[in-house]
């Protein structure tokens, strides 16, 4: 049954104070450490950071696949239009995915099945969440794989992954995603597989389909280049936090948080002459043995006595912009 027209005002999803832990032998692992944001109708909303900063458990985190048992959602809630998806029952839960959100994962190899033919697994959710009569299936699953550019579309629907190239693949995965006609795509990555020019290509295909379906998307990606061509806002993720949540222009024009900075400065530029590229010293904490205070200070050039000790509050800068950092909470204190 659709609920659109009875869909509160507001954010489309919201979350909030979101915290999934692991339970290990080494200790508890914070990977998602109090995560909040909201993402509107059509937008595009850019998680940002290194590798194991969270981004990719968020996601799964939101559509209740976080790996168990040592990985569990202790706290927080995920409101989808107005409910807790992390109040609602598995069955409830299993109408959400693919129906309400999808997802992209940044593996096509790993997400589709070598042994399912392109169109049978195109058809899955068709046929799960009820989208189309039988008899419209195949007609439905040749359209959406015109929508994502795939040449005869009609005549592919019987081949195998194998058979595909990986920037084909990766299309088919965008095509399974967006069959039921979800509010909400999580993209994790996915144009860490394919060349610079397959990946403009990607780029605007989603930029494509989320403009004739009306998709808000969220997108996972430690590449400025491309966060860049396809998202309105960001959040800077690290150590299972958020440090920074601005524009994209304020992203590359004001930066407030020095990861931040650290992150954007790791880019080469061709209008300058470097001996050596820059880079951010060191490496990510461990998420089950975090350092007191922020997690970044042991990284951080311009880390004072406090941020060793004491968690930095979030500040507001300005609309639509605030930051983690006890530089500009002092700031605020002092004035």
């Amino acid at each position: 049954m659709d609920t659109d027209s009875n869909a509160p005002s507001g954010p489309l999803l919201e979350v909030k104070d979101l915290r999934t832990h692991f339970f290990t032998r080494w200790g508890t692992g914070k990977a998602v450490d109090g995560v909040s944001f909201t993402l509107n109708e059509r937008e595009s909303l850019g998680l940002l950071g290194e590798s194991g900063c969270g981004k990719s458990m968020t996601s799964l985190s939101i559509l209740r696949l976080v790996p168990g048992p040592a990985g569990r959602i202790v706290s927080g809630q995920v409101l989808f239009q107005g409910r807790d998806l992390l109040r609602i029952s598995e069955q409830e839960m299993r109408r959400v995915r693919g129906r309400g959100i999808a997802m992209i994962l940044q593996d096509p190899l790993s997400t589709l099945n070598p042994v399912f033919s392109i169109g049978g697994q195109v058809a899955e959710p068709l046929r799960v969440h009820r989208v189309v009569p039988r008899s419209g299936i195949r007609e439905r699953v040749s359209k959406l794989l015109s929508l994502v550019r795939i040449p005869a579309p009609e005549s592919r629907l019987n081949d195998y992954p194998h058979q595909f190239s990986g920037g084909m693949r990766q299309r088919v995965v965008g095509a399974t995603a967006i069959s039921a006609g979800p509010k909400v795509l999580i993209a994790d990555e996915p144009t860490t597989s394919l060349d610079v020019t397959i990946q403009a290509q990607y780029l605007r295909l989603l930029k494509e389909l989320q403009q004739e379906s009306n998709l808000s998307i969220i997108y996972i990606t430690h590449d400025l280049g491309t966060l860049a061509r396809i998202c309105d806002r960001v959040a800077v993720m690290y150590a299972g936090k958020i440090v920074e949540q601005l524009t994209v222009e304020a992203l590359f024009e004001r930066p407030a948080h020095p990861y931040t900075e650290a992150l954007l400065q790791s880019i080469p530029r061709m209008d300058r002459k470097v001996h050596r590229f820059p880079s951010i010293e060191g490496s990510p904490p461990l998420v089950y043995d975090l350092p007191p205070g922020c997690a970044f200070a042991p990284r951080c050039p311009r880390a004072m006595a406090i941020c060793r000790s004491e968690a930095p509050p979030e500040t507001r800068l300005d609309p639509g912009h605030s930051v983690a950092c006890w530089l500009h909470a002092k700031d605020e204190h002092e004035t």
